[in-house]
This record gives C-alpha cells, structure tokens and sequence, in this order.
C-alpha cells in the first residue's frame, strides 16, 4: 500500500470521524469553555494548579463528547435502562457505605479514588424516561405516567436524602422535563403543581437546619451579614460593582481580595460579573440562550420519540443550570450548589456536560432528513 494511499484512507477517517461533531454547537461551546477558562484564570490565582486541572477537565470532557457523538442513538437506548439501574445501586450503596463529608453523605470509595452517584443520574434519569416512553410511543395511558413518575421520584428521593438539595432538584427537572414533552396532559400539570404548593409546608418540616437557613437568608441576607447571609451579600456586591463595562480582567477587588467565597465552582459569575460588567453578561446570557436553542432545533428534528425527548430534557436542563446558578448568585434563588455550565472549576460536571452535548450531536446526525 503506497504512502498517498495511506494518506488519503487517514484523512477519510479524520474527515468521518470530525462529520460526527455538529459545528454549530461546537461553537457555542467552545466559546463557552474559552470564557470559562479566562473567567477561572483570574478567579483562581490564589489556587494553584486549579487553572491547569481545569484544561485537563475540559479535555477530558471534550473527549467524552466525542465518544457520545461518535454512538448512534440506537445505542444510547441500549444504554439508558443499565445506566439507571447502575445508579440507582449506586445511590443504594451511598445509603449503607457512603463517605460523609461536612455533614453530608454523598460520596462513594472505591479504592483508587471516590465518586458522586448523583452526578450520574442527572443524565441518566432523562435517558430511562426517554427510553420509556419511546417504547410506548403511539400508546402512551395514564398508568406509564405514573410508572414514569416512579422512576423518577426514586433517585431524587435517595439523593435529597444525602442531603444534596441542589442535585436532587436538577434531577427532578429534567426528569419531569421529559414527562413533560411526552404529552402530560394540563389538567394533571396543574393538579401536580397545586399538590406541590400544597405540600410546602411539609417540605419545610422536613428541611434540614441549614436548608431553612439557606431560605431565610434569601429573604434577609442582612439577617446573618457575617455569617449565612455572607456568601450572598459579597457576591451581589462584586456584580454590582462591575457597572456596565467591568473592571477588567483580573482586576476585581471583590474576587482578589478573597471577598467572594467559592469563586472558583459555584460563585464564578460574580467574579465574571465584577471583572466583565453588564455587557460581558450580556455576551454570556447570548451563548448560554443560543446553546439552549440549538438543542431546542436539535430535538424538533429528531427522527424518533427518544431522540426528541431527549434532546428536549438536555436543552431544559442547560438552562435550569444556568438560570439556577445565576439566580442564586445574584440574590434571587436560595444558595444549593449548582455550577455554571462551561464555567465553573470541576471535572465530574464537565464530563456530564460533555455527555450531554455528544448525546445532542449524536441526534443531530441521525435526524431526519426530510422533514414531514
């Protein structure tokens, strides 16, 4: 075989394997991981190492979406049942052998290192609902919303108990996303919603001690300056004091004066705020509300029910990321540890990130091509 022969068979391999990636969501993300690694640059000069952990994070991540492109989405049907039934074990296993950290028993040793069950169930909940109902599509009765409902209350149940308030709510959201999208009648939305309003005042008994505490700051920060209400009061202060333009990259006082707690995960968008302004959130809120809309495009054209609902879940779950991690930030959601997609410091968020949007490409490339 001659060498042109060889050079010609590996770039039709680099070509096939580059087709599996949907550019335009590809730039999005990109641009977003760019952000993200300037944004953490600043934030986390004060924490060596952090900065070269999250390159290696983001090529992990990158490498994982790649993976999940590259299956077509008969596959990820194959592997939507084993997922969830491997974390629900594993959320199993957390209750009778978890590691407890600060209070709360999340984590699982394995030996060489330990993991977070949790995380593997945000996507693997949407991927078993899709999988359900795709199975009865065209049949779907009262009694599979009710099974389907079960299948989802039963990790979010097992991971609030941890307790891991901010993962049990993503959970929930985008299972119910899903149950959603497959034709949850309106009547038995609102039945649903009244039921959860009127069980608030269970839930409020049943909260942990710091929980209430998270609320009550929310409604006063002013209550607690020092204390509870801290994190909130210097995060609102760094993205107000941002103006309109920002105070330029590593230059906020707020975030190198070691004022904003976090500020590398869960706080990193008032380190943003401060440094970029109004204008360099207006940029941002542009790329999150263009990675939304392109999995929005990516589920309409779909060729089948999983991939639809699929793709539906992934694009509501990016924005309930986004808009809790925003919201909590700036004063108006109680503080429950969500990151900011793309942004935030850490290398299990960013894998299941990466999942997501490989899934979402893997769609995209199966979809139909003419439309009905």
């Amino acid at each position: 075989m001659t060498e042109a022969t060889l050079g010609h068979r590996a770039a039709l391999w680099a070509r096939d394997r580059i087709a599996v990636l949907d550019p335009v969501l590809l730039f999005i993300v990109g641009c977003l991981m760019m952000v993200g690694l300037l944004t953490l640059y600043s934030a986390g000069a004060d924490f060596p190492g952090r900065f070269n952990d999250q390159i290696r994070n983001l090529a992990v991540a990158s490498a994982v979406m790649f993976v999940f492109a590259s299956l077509p989405p008969t596959a990820l049907m194959k592997f939507a049942a084993p997922a969830y039934l491997v974390g629900l074990l594993l959320l199993v296993a957390v209750e009778l052998k978890g590691v407890t950290v600060k209070g709360a028993t999340r984590w699982l040793d394995i030996g060489v290192t330990r993991i977070q069950p949790s995380e593997v169930m945000r996507l693997a909940v949407p991927l078993m609902l899709a999988w359900y109902f795709h199975k009865r599509e065209g049949a779907v009765r009262a009694l599979d919303f009710a099974v389907a409902t079960l299948i989802l209350i039963l990790p979010v149940a097992l991971i609030a108990k941890q307790p891991d308030l901010g993962t049990a709510v993503l959970v929930l959201a985008a299972g119910a996303f899903v149950i959603y999208f497959a034709g949850l009648p309106w009547k038995w939305l609102a039945t649903l919603i009244g039921l959860g309003l009127a069980a608030l005042p269970l839930a409020w008994t049943l909260m942990h001690d710091y929980q209430r505490e998270r609320v009550m700051t929310l409604i006063d920060p002013m209550q607690d300056p020092l204390g509870k209400g801290f994190h909130t009061l210097q995060s609102m202060i760094a993205i107000g004091s941002g103006g309109v333009l920002g105070k330029g990259w590593m230059q906020g006082t707020q975030t190198h004066l070691e004022f904003i707690p976090e500020r590398t995960t869960d706080f990193i968008f008032a380190v943003y705020s401060e440094e970029f302004g109004l204008v360099g959130n207006v940029v941002l809120l542009v790329l999150f509300l263009a990675l939304v809309l392109r999995a929005l495009a990516i589920a309409g054209s779909g060729a089948t029910l999983f991939g639809r609902l699929l793709a539906g879940s992934i694009a509501l779950i990016m924005f309930t990321y986004a808009f809790v991690n925003m919201g909590m930030v700036s004063g108006i959601l109680p503080v429950v540890g969500v990151p900011l997609p793309f942004i935030s410091y850490g290398g299990t968020a960013l894998v299941t990130l990466g999942m997501a949007c490989g899934m979402l490409m893997s769609i995209h490339r199966h979809r139909k091509l003419v439309q009905t």
